[in-house]
């Protein structure tokens, strides 16, 4: 029986990959399977995976026959999951030796849908503790309490996949799977759907996972239109938060970090493409009228004065509107 399924997608990571592959053999129990998903890969990368076929215990090779992104890559992960639980790790990341094992200890310990972890982010050389945004730790609690408040950080704000596990009832109820397609902000409408619909989850201090920051080839550092799918993906937090029983008073979160990833990407154009930058000024701009305009109104209103003017003045902005980003090639007319 396998107790834990690992879904690693890989794509153009040569360099980085036989970190991750060495600390997955340092995790490696007879119980566990590692998902090793190749997307449609164009360097050495597929190579390196089909020695860990061979040389990995518990390693099980997927491959794409064209590239879909990263919730596309972890779907077709999930889809052949055995494992009880689960889990993730990104092709470009590494864990400690025998981090795996103490991740599943501490879920069967709480008993809960899901857990959430620490992490260490490396920037170079340099390492740095990040930390779920919730108080109270080591105990099972209600993920949906833990949404708010609306002008604090909570767990919501804190959306990577592969800090933390999952119980496999939360993948037979469809909660696990991302929307296909999302190049960017994929983990964004995935956590918040858990925080909704999950029963239980709890918080830990467990450090293991270790995310490597600000590399090259990362879609977070290029600058092409494959970043704007963000706005994909928190309309998508809009539209379904906005069906849920405690819409009134989930939305005014939903929209102020809406807001502030449109301020944060609007405030670091240069390293977008010119096209893309004009792209984003015009998709940013729709997104802001089709928010509830009274919660964006008091969103802004409870925001820093540099944010809320950026924004104020985009959504005032004239010839930005929605049906000029809507070009049968995506460019926008």
């Amino acid at each position: 029986m396998v107790k834990l399924s690992v879904v690693v997608p890989f794509y153009n990571v040569q360099t980085y990959a036989p970190d991750a592959l060495r600390s997955l053999r340092a995790n490696a129990r007879e119980d566990f399977e590692f998902l090793l998903v190749d997307d449609c890969s164009t360097d050495e990368t597929p190579e390196l995976l089909r020695r860990a076929e061979r040389d990995l215990p518990g390693a099980v090779l997927l491959r794409h026959e064209r590239n879909g992104g990263l919730a596309t890559a972890r779907n077709t992960g999930l889809d052949a999951a055995r494992g009880t639980y689960l889990t993730f790790l990104d092709g470009d990341d590494w864990l400690a030796p025998g981090y795996l094992g103490q991740l599943l200890a501490t879920i069967e310990e709480l008993g809960c849908d899901f857990v959430r972890t620490d992490h260490v982010q490396c920037t170079g050389r340099t390492r740095t503790v990040q930390r779920v945004p919730h108080g109270r730790r080591g105990e099972s609690g209600s993920p949906r309490e833990a949404i708010l408040p609306a002008d604090r950080s909570t767990s919501v704000d804190y959306a990577y996949a592969w800090a933390g596990i999952y119980h496999r009832r939360l993948l037979d109820r469809g909660l696990l799977h991302f929307t296909d397609g999302l190049r960017t902000a994929e983990d964004r409408p995935w956590i918040w759907r858990l925080h909704r619909e999950a029963d239980s989850f709890g918080v830990v201090g467990l450090l293991g996972v270790f995310y490597r920051r600000g590399i090259s080839s990362s879609l977070t550092q290029i600058g092409d239109v494959r970043q704007l799918d963000f706005i994909r993906a928190f309309d998508q937090v809009l539209a379904e938060t906005a069906q849920d029983a405690d819409a009134r008073s989930l939305l005014p979160k939903v929209v102020r970090t809406y807001c502030a990833i449109i301020s944060h990407h609007l405030g670091s154009t240069e390293r977008f493409e010119p096209a893309v930058a004009r792209k984003l000024r015009a998709m940013s701009a729709a997104a802001l009228r089709r928010m509830p305009q009274q919660i964006l109104n008091e969103a802004l209103n409870s925001m820093d004065t540099d944010r809320a003017t950026r924004l104020r003045r985009l959504r005032r902005a004239p010839g930005l509107g929605l049906g000029q980003v809507q070009g049968p090639t995506g460019a926008v007319r």
